[in-house]
């Protein structure tokens, strides 16, 4: 056991860390939106979920890669993982920019069909455009990091997101300000931000792969239909996994919208605080699909079985300790981004909720990424969405703007139906039937 708690933490902790930072920069955007004001947070936070909309059909390109990355070398055929990087740029390109540019001309419509509310809109409007344009480059880092996490080197893609994070946060800081002759924007000064920060790193991260990985046919190699095919298959029940996922989070917010604008704007702050939670265990779970993966590739279905429950255990522990402090001093925490008394009162028990409750989704974090490395995508798909679109939703707009409950309610159920997830999760993994999946 403790060697293979070795290599968990070995594979995992630079894509916790990648993580985390993503985590820490979305809540340094929002500390730094959230002090110009209640309208300005509750903008960001719709054009940040409208956004998430449209990212998240590329987003699957990352497990879509890293699963045959890490497949290919489990058979001993190292040489063939760069085509299947080349495959998931060229899908990420090809995507990416029709996306952007759709996501830019309608993003008008979106944003008034989510806020009532003028000033709202205004701000989510421009944060939205500025995001979108972005599209391609997410897509594009998103095959970046399941290649350097299928390969066991997650080390480097960890350092150039800690490097794109940090641009992003000054980037941000001095457009939203107009700081060193550059024009205030206000709260749209963190979508553009961002968006040429995730340019940039695009552009280091093709660098740093073509001086590592040229030998294993990065840029080198045209995919071919077979590779294009066999990644289009993997990715896309994922990527429409994470699509429907992030309009059921979008609709999640017109729902508390229609409760208030104060509940809004505290319920992005929550989001991304509880992101600071679930973003570790899904990168223990990114460790988990390269350990199942590189395991089949072997032809060992138990030892691919061990890793799951084991990264799953070492999940519920970080969990545990990384919430404490939420249920300790949700007070302090709150403060940190919202001024107003009222609202940092309006989630004191949902954060304390978040701290408490989030262990339950562990083994839902964990054993969706590990059967999306064992080829089992549209099995999670099923699962992620019947739960979410069947359960949470419904009960969600009853509770909230039907029944008048509030809050607190919407919260607890959120927590609850990351227990049910997790259930069904180990249920299925339990009965080992991705160990026939062939990729």
């Amino acid at each position: 056991m403790p060697e293979r708690l070795r290599q968990i933490l070995t594979l995992g902790l630079p894509i916790i860390g990648g993580m985390l930072s993503q985590s820490l920069i979305n809540l340094v955007d929002a500390a730094m939106v959230g002090h110009l004001g209640e309208t300005a947070l509750a903008g960001v936070g719709i054009g940040s979920y409208a956004n998430f909309m449209v990212i998240a059909l590329v987003m699957g390109l990352g497990s879509g890669v890293q699963a045959l990355v890490a497949r290919r070398r489990g058979e001993g055929r190292a040489e063939e993982t760069g085509a299947a990087l080349n495959a998931g740029l060229l899908l990420a390109l090809a995507g990416g920019l029709p996306l952007g540019l759709l996501g830019w001309l309608s993003a008008p419509l979106v944003i008034a069909w989510l806020t009532d509310d003028a000033a709202v809109a205004a701000i989510g409007q421009g944060y939205l455009q500025w995001r979108v344009l972005a599209v391609a480059a997410v897509g594009m880092n998103f095959a970046f990091r399941g290649f350097w996490n299928g390969s066991h080197r997650s080390g480097l893609y960890l350092r150039i997101l800690l490097g794109m994070h940090l641009a992003n946060a000054a980037l941000s800081y001095c457009l939203i300000h107009g700081l060193f002759g550059l024009p205030a924007m206000g709260a749209e000064g963190s979508g553009l931000g961002t968006c040429i920060a995730l340019w940039v790193g695009s552009l280091v991260y093709a660098s740093q792969t073509w001086r590592v990985a040229r030998d294993q046919g990065f840029l080198r190699r045209r995919p071919r239909w077979r590779e294009l095919h066999t990644l289009s298959r993997l990715s896309l029940p994922n990527s429409l996994q994470q699509f429907l996922f992030a309009t059921g989070i979008t609709l999640l917010f017109w729902i508390i919208a229609q409760v208030g604008t104060a509940e809004l704007a505290v319920a992005h702050v929550l989001v991304n605080l509880a992101l600071l939670l679930i973003l570790p265990a899904i990168g223990l779970g990114m460790a988990a699909t390269t350990l199942v993966s590189h395991s089949l590739g072997a032809g060992d279905v138990e030892a691919a079985h061990r890793w799951g429950w084991e990264v799953v255990r070492v999940a519920a522990c970080g969990l545990l300790l990384l919430g404490m402090p939420f249920w300790l001093f949700p007070a302090p925490i709150l403060g940190l981004f919202v001024n107003d008394p009222q609202l940092v009162e309006l989630g004191l028990w949902p954060l304390r909720l978040t701290g408490a409750g989030m262990v339950l989704d562990a083994a839902a974090l964990v054993l969706g990424q590990a059967l999306l490395g064992a080829g089992a995508s549209r099995t999670v798909m099923a699962v992620t969405l019947g739960n979410q679109w069947l359960v949470v939703l419904p009960l969600t707009y009853l509770l909230g703007p039907v029944l008048g409950y509030g809050l607190l309610a919407i919260w607890s159920l959120y927590i609850l139906q990351r227990g049910l997830a997790s259930l069904l999760f180990a249920l299925m993994w339990q009965r080992r039937g991705w160990a026939r999946i062939e990729l």
